[in-house]
């Protein structure tokens, strides 16, 4: 039996939790070098990166509803 290739759709989908996941790690290790070197760049990249991956979940959210019409 032949495999269906991977609808774009849903590697978009695969895509966006992989981004996201990418975000919030970022965020994580921004953060804890802030803990360790007090230095405010770390503390802003860490802000920025976690309101990105907030949004990449409204987005995938929006974008889940949206293909489900």
């Amino acid at each position: 039996m032949k495999e269906k290739p991977m609808s774009l759709k849903y590697f978009h989908i695969l895509f966006i939790i992989a981004s996201i996941g990418l975000c919030f790690f970022f965020a994580w290790w921004a953060f804890g070098e802030y803990q360790e070197k007090q230095s405010p760049g770390y503390l802003i990249t860490a802000a920025v990166s976690f309101l990105i991956s907030v949004g990449l979940i409204v987005y995938a959210v929006k974008f889940a509803k949206k293909i489900k019409e």
